[in-house]
């Protein structure tokens, strides 16, 4: 097995329980990053579509605005953008931020609001165009509130797009990288082990076998010992000569006492 697909790791039981532990690990984050791809690709191809009709209505309402501006302008002359301008102070329509959780990805949520209260507008133009510049401002209103709401869904859309890459990215490096090379190096070590035991048996088989035959040998070398030594016992007693009688000379003995020389002077 290539080096390459597996990671550089010593074969021992202590590192499979480890790599055991890690594939473990590795197989439930890649079924939670794949159900969390899942979510958030439906999640983007909502709001793909969602954006596709903002898109759709916004022309028709940014075309009807204009038209209404080109009303109130006709019917209030054309200095009515500075009479609107100076009967404003402070802008009454806001937008409001906010954070969308799915699938773990904080999204930005936008949302617009008119402010509560009177405004100065109803009472400008009264005198003449009065209606159009009411129609104009309830126009541009649904045209801000439709702008707001484009710029929310691309905001997410984006957002998404680049959280569904990354979890991708992650979801194949799993699949494609990790968990074979978690595969791969706990076969490499199973194999290693297998082969250790394999070794171990067959040296133990062979110390086994050797004091085996050591022991027969020594069994053997005891019994030619004793038998040997039994033996020569035997022998042993086959030549002694007998015990003589008490008070009786043994035959073809002599005796110093007995022994006399002519040459001796006493």
């Amino acid at each position: 097995m290539s080096s390459q697909n597996r990671f550089p790791v010593v074969p021992t039981v202590t590192v499979l329980t480890v790599m055991k532990a890690r594939l473990v690990g590795a197989t439930k984050g890649h079924a939670l990053l794949k159900k969390k791809a899942d979510a958030l690709t439906m999640r983007f191809r909502q709001l793909l579509k969602e954006i596709i009709e903002a898109k759709e209505n916004l022309g028709s309402t940014m075309k009807g605005s204009f038209f209404a501006y080109t009303e109130a302008q006709y019917a209030a002359g054309e200095k009515v953008k500075h009479t609107i301008m100076d009967n404003v102070d402070t802008a009454m329509v806001k937008v409001r931020g906010e954070l969308d959780n799915v699938a773990g990805v904080k999204i930005p949520r936008f949302e617009s609001f008119v402010l509560p209260g009177e405004s100065k507008m109803d009472l400008t133009g009264l005198g003449r165009g009065g209606q159009q510049l009411q129609n104009c401002r309830k126009a541009y209103l649904g045209a801000v509130e439709l702008l707001v709401q484009l710029a929310n869904l691309q905001t997410a859309f984006m957002t998404l797009d680049e959280a569904l890459k990354v979890t991708n990215r992650r979801v194949n490096a799993l699949e494609n990288v990790v968990k074979p090379k978690l595969e791969n190096t706990i076969s490499y070590i199973k194999a290693e082990l297998d082969e250790l035991e394999r070794e171990e048996f067959f040296r133990l088989k062979k110390v086994q076998k050797n004091k085996q035959k050591k022991t027969a040998q020594d069994a053997a070398e005891a019994a030619g010992k004793e038998q040997a030594l039994a033996n020569g016992t035997a022998s042993t007693d086959l030549k002694l000569p007998p015990m003589p009688a008490p008070g009786v000379q043994p035959q073809g003995t002599s005796s110093l006492l007995n022994y006399k020389e002519d040459d001796l002077l006493f």
